[in-house]
């Protein structure tokens, strides 16, 4: 019996501008459920652009693209915002999180557009919390946190709903080495309950530590290998 991806790209590109500029072109891409994947790519090569199409952030000017089953080519963009709250987490470099919210009220923004109840919301982020491993630091604000502890918030935002995918964009980026490792565990452990985690990073140190690796270069795919596995703790 096949499974049907989670997510699928097939001739995927995307231009900006006039004369356009090609910033993705002709991407064919299939992400398993459960998978853990790392796409790799120097500054410009169209991860970011890649990360926006995956996430339904953005269109593609030509191809399809499907999430869980579904054509987002053919959906409006409330049932893409839908689609988002629901099925879809994400995870970017500089954490955005609110200055003036404590860490789980932060984490409970997550579930604003799910209809979920304020005390619901609230006991789901504590948990959430608790699983990136920062119930100690619940009613903290981002500015009482270190770096490391502000990118565990945002894992724990995005995992919030328990989304099928989480999309972190260069979630190392800003951070020491330890601190970098810590939140590649956690997003490991995530993965290994189930959630596919797509990691974009430009650091290939990160992205050995994928069980699945995906190479990007000018917009196009150019590489695609996979190995059993994850090192979860510091690389060698």
């Amino acid at each position: 019996m096949t499974t049907t991806p989670l997510v699928s790209l097939r001739g995927v590109s995307r231009s900006y501008g006039s004369p356009p500029t090609v910033a993705l072109s002709w991407v064919d891409l299939e992400i398993a459920r459960g998978e853990m994947v790392a796409v790799v790519g120097p500054s410009g090569s169209g991860k970011s652009t890649l990360l926006n199409l995956v996430g339904t952030l953005d269109r593609p000017t030509s191809g399809t693209i499907h999430v869980d089953g579904l054509d987002t080519r053919t959906m409006s963009d409330a049932e893409l915002s839908a689609l988002r709250a629901y099925r879809i987490g994400f995870v970017f470099q500089q954490y955005h999180l609110a200055e003036g919210v404590s860490a789980v009220d932060n984490v409970a923004s997550g579930l604003l557009y799910t209809g979920t109840a304020a005390p619901e919301r609230r006991a789901r982020a504590a948990a959430a919390l608790d699983r990136v491993g920062l119930s100690a630091r619940a009613h903290h604000r981002p500015h009482e946190l270190s770096g490391g502890e502000r990118q565990r918030v945002a894992i724990a935002r995005a995992v919030v709903g328990e989304p099928a995918l989480l999309l972190a964009d260069e979630p190392t980026g800003a951070l020491d080495t330890r601190s970098g490792d810590t939140v590649i565990s956690i997003l490991a452990d995530l993965n290994a309950s189930g959630t596919a985690v797509v990691v974009i990073t430009h650091d290939h140190q990160v992205a050995e530590r994928m069980p699945r690796q995906v190479g990007i270069r000018d917009g196009r795919l150019v590489s695609d290998r996979r190995r059993t596995g994850l090192l979860t703790g510091a690389p060698s």
